[in-house]
């Protein structure tokens, strides 16, 4: 097996996530990079943060001005759709409002976990969704990642 060109460092700050994420935060992360064809120029960093809502609150108000906790939050360090190399950002997920939207949206914890990772990577390699362009191109690759990931379409009616 050939190493990745991109290490993913898991930090929990919440010792009450499932301990058995990192294998798929991986695998969420190498699918988003491989269908995202991104370019890859070189060893790369990743870090991903398991934290709670308490925290994330703090952080979504402190860098985007909303008094509120949210699910993911991403932090990219490239240049948008600029070359894979480097330390490329950091992710957060709150493990509360994830486990609260999987189950109103009838999703298993993992599911919903794996979207989210491809969702915050997707950010950190440029794209977003600020209008219905951006939206319909991020959510199309993201459905495209995660049935490779076989992981149901999550913005199926």
């Amino acid at each position: 097996m050939t190493a990745s060109p991109l290490d993913i460092a898991v930090i929990r700050n919440d010792e009450a996530w499932p301990e058995d994420l990192d294998p798929l935060a991986e695998r969420a992360v190498l699918e988003a990079l491989k269908q995202s064809k991104a370019k890859v120029k070189g060893a790369a960093e990743l870090s991903i943060l398991l934290t709670n809502d308490e925290e994330q609150h703090e952080l979504n108000k402190q860098w985007r001005g909303k008094d509120s906790s949210t699910n993911v939050l991403s932090f990219p360090q490239i240049e948008p759709f600029g070359p894979v190399v480097g330390i490329l950002g950091d992710i957060t997920l709150a493990r509360e409002t994830l486990e609260r939207e999987a189950a109103d949206l009838d999703k298993s914890f993992a599911d919903h976990f794996t979207h989210l990772v491809v969702h915050g990577f997707l950010h950190i390699l440029g794209y977003d969704h600020m209008n219905d362009e951006e939206a319909l191109q991020m959510e199309s690759l993201e459905t495209q990642i995660l049935a490779k990931l076989g992981v149901e379409d999550p913005y199926a009616d």
